[in-house]
C-alpha cells in the first residue's frame, strides 16, 4: 500500500472546516498542516486533527513536506496561492470559482502542465454519490433523449458581511458564487454549454453584487436548461437538480434521490440524498489516487477552465440582456465533432 498523500489547507474558513472532517475518513490521503493568516483560526482547526498551523502558506510550505495543498481562499487569491506551490512541484486543488477570469486561469493550468503537477477544481456535488448514479441512468437511455435540466440553489442566506459579496475579492455575486456549482453540474451532465442568458432579480440585502439570477442555458447538443441561484429567497424544493427526458424523469434531491419512467406511475429511489462529508472525502481521495497514478481527475483542467468561461459568458449576458455564445465551449464541441466526422470516414 503506498503512503498517504499529504496534505496542506490553505484558509481556515467555513469551507476548510468540512476539508477536515472529510480528512477523517480518508485512507489515501492526510492532513499535515493548516495555513491561515488568522492564525488562531488555523491553530483551532489544526487541533481538531491534531496537526501543524501556519500564519502564512510560505511558511507551511518551508516547514512542512506536503505532496498536495488544498486552496480555500477568496476566488481572487487563487492564482497567486497557486502558481507559488506549483513552483515547489505541489499539486493543488482549488475551491471553487477556480478563478475570477479566464485569462488567470489559463496561467495557471499552463503553469501546472509544465510543472508536471495536478491542478484542478474543487466542486463537491460531482462527488456525490446520488449525481453519480443519476448521471448513469441518464446515460442509460432508459429516461429517453434529455430535453430539459433544471437546477436551483437557493437559501435566505445574510451576505452583508461576508466576503463572498465584495466583488472585488469574489469577482461578483451569487453568479459566480453558487453558478460556478450549477454550470459545472450542468456540464457534467450535458457536455459542453453553447449559449448562455442571465436575468437577474431584484436586490434586495442591498448588496453592491446580484443576489438573485435565473440562468438560461443551451448545450451544444441541444439540451436547454435553467438554473435560479438566490441568496434572498428560498423556493423550498425537495430536490436541486431535476432532468426530463422524453422518456421519465429522474430527480435528485437533499433527502431522497429517484426516477420515474413515462410508462410507470411509480418513482424508483436510487439514493438516500445529499451527503456533505462523503462528497468531500470522495473527492480528496480522487484526488490524491490521481496523484497516485491509480485514478484519473474526475474533474480535469478543461472541465475547470470551462467553468470560469461559462461563468465570464453569463455575466456579460447579464450585463448585455441577451445570449451569449460560450465561444470555447462551442469551438471544442466542433473540433470532437469533427474528429468523429474523419474518424468515421476513414472507416469507409
Amino acid at each position: 500500500m503506498e503512503p498517504k498523500i499529504n496534505f496542506g489547507l490553505v484558509g481556515a474558513g467555513s469551507i476548510a472546516q468540512a476539508y477536515v472532517q472529510a480528512f477523517g475518513t480518508c485512507k489515501n490521503a492526510q492532513l499535515v498542516a493548516v495555513a491561515d493568516i488568522r492564525f488562531d483560526a488555523a491553530k483551532t482547526l489544526a487541533a481538531k486533527l491534531g496537526c501543524q498551523s501556519y500564519d502564512s502558506y510560505q511558511a507551511m510550505a518551508e516547514s512542512e513536506k506536503l505532496d498536495a495543498v488544498i486552496i480555500c481562499t477568496p476566488p481572487i487569491t487563487h492564482p497567486e496561492i497557486s502558481l507559488y506551490f506549483i513552483d515547489r512541484k505541489i499539486h493543488v486543488l482549488s475551491e471553487k470559482p477556480f478563478s475570477i477570469d479566464s485569462k488567470s486561469a489559463k496561467t495557471m493550468l499552463d503553469s501546472a502542465k509544465k510543472a508536471g503537477v495536478k491542478l484542478t477544481m474543487a466542486s463537491k456535488f460531482r462527488y456525490v454519490e446520488d449525481v453519480i448514479k443519476a448521471r448513469n441512468i441518464v446515460n442509460s437511455g432508459i429516461l429517453g433523449e434529455i430535453v430539459l435540466f433544471e437546477n436551483a440553489f437557493t437559501a435566505r442566506v445574510d451576505m452583508t458581511c461576508r466576503w463572498n459579496s465584495n466583488p472585488k475579492v469574489s469577482g461578483g455575486g451569487v453568479l459566480i458564487d453558487n453558478g460556478t456549482h450549477s454550470v459545472d453540474i450542468m456540464r457534467y451532465f450535458l457536455g459542453p454549454l453553447a449559449e448562455v442568458h442571465v436575468v437577474e432579480g431584484k436586490r434586495i440585502q442591498g448588496l453592491p453584487v446580484e443576489d438573485t439570477v435565473r440562468i438560461f442555458v443551451t448545450s451544444t447538443r441541444g439540451v436547454t436548461g435553467n438554473i435560479d441561484l438566490s441568496w434572498s429567497i428560498n423556493k423550498d424544493l425537495d430536490y436541486y437538480i431535476r432532468i426530463y427526458g422524453s422518456l421519465g424523469t429522474i430527480s435528485i434531491g437533499w433527502k431522497e434521490s429517484k426516477y420515474r419512467q413515462s410508462t410507470s406511475s411509480d418513482w424508483i429511489v436510487f439514493g438516500k440524498g445529499y451527503d456533505k462529508v462523503q462528497a468531500f472525502g470522495s473527492q480528496i481521495e480522487n484526488f490524491a489516487k490521481a496523484i497516485q497514478g491509480e485514478e484519473s481527475l474526475l474533474i480535469t483542467s478543461q472541465d475547470a477552465l470551462a467553468s470560469v468561461e461559462v461563468i465570464e459568458a453569463a455575466y456579460a449576458a447579464m450585463n448585455q440582456n441577451h445570449w451569449m455564445a460560450v465561444a470555447q465551449e462551442t469551438n471544442a464541441s466542433q473540433r470532437l465533432n469533427g474528429a468523429k466526422q474523419l474518424l468515421e470516414l476513414s472507416k469507409v
